[in-house]
């Protein structure tokens, strides 16, 4: 699937990943490969991605609002 991962200055990531794992208002969460359409809110905390590679890279946020769609992932992060 393809991710990025934008804040308001700048693209902090952007590629094709195999796993994202975030840190959810209500609980971290995983979006995987085909993941059904998804609008959430997310908090302050560490976005996890493991790229086809499978080489892990971690990102601190302040908090954001992701959007998954026909196997896009859009993060807004602070």
């Amino acid at each position: 699937m393809n991710i990025e991962i934008i804040n308001p200055d700048k693209i902090i990531f952007s590629g094709k990943v195999d796993l994202v794992q975030l840190p959810g208002k209500d609980g971290s969460f995983e979006i995987l490969n085909k993941h059904a359409p998804l609008i959430s809110v997310l908090k302050e905390g560490k976005i996890k991605i493991i790229d086809k590679n499978k080489n892990t890279q971690f990102f601190d946020i302040k908090g954001g609002v992701i959007e998954v769609l026909h196997n896009n992932v859009l993060i807004l992060a602070e």
